[in-house]
């Protein structure tokens, strides 16, 4: 890994591998980098992220049906039986 991206500049991910190659080359055991080793990697893939996108975006749909399904109770409970008017036909309380 060279460090640059293809613009020149330094690459996304750059500083992430920088602390991991920095830990295995020092590390007795590579398990012991095994933190910067997921930071990285996470870098990359994005896995955590996309996890977390996916979890926020199937609430904020959950709530929305939910708040769908409130609304048409509420004004089930308002109408209460009685037809709702459109307000299409002037009656003598619309002038």
């Amino acid at each position: 890994m060279s460090g640059y991206s293809y613009t020149g500049g330094p690459s996304r991910c750059s500083a992430y591998w920088q602390l991991f190659s920095r830990c295995y080359s020092d590390a007795e055991f590579p398990k012991q980098c095994a933190a910067q080793r997921d930071d990285y990697l996470e870098c990359i893939q994005g896995t955590k992220e996309k996890a977390r996108h996916l979890a926020v975006q199937a609430e904020y749909e959950r709530q929305q049906a939910q708040g769908l399904v409130d609304h048409k109770k509420e004004l089930e409970a308002k109408a209460d039986g009685v037809p709702t008017r459109v307000g299409l036909i002037p009656t003598g309380d619309n002038k």
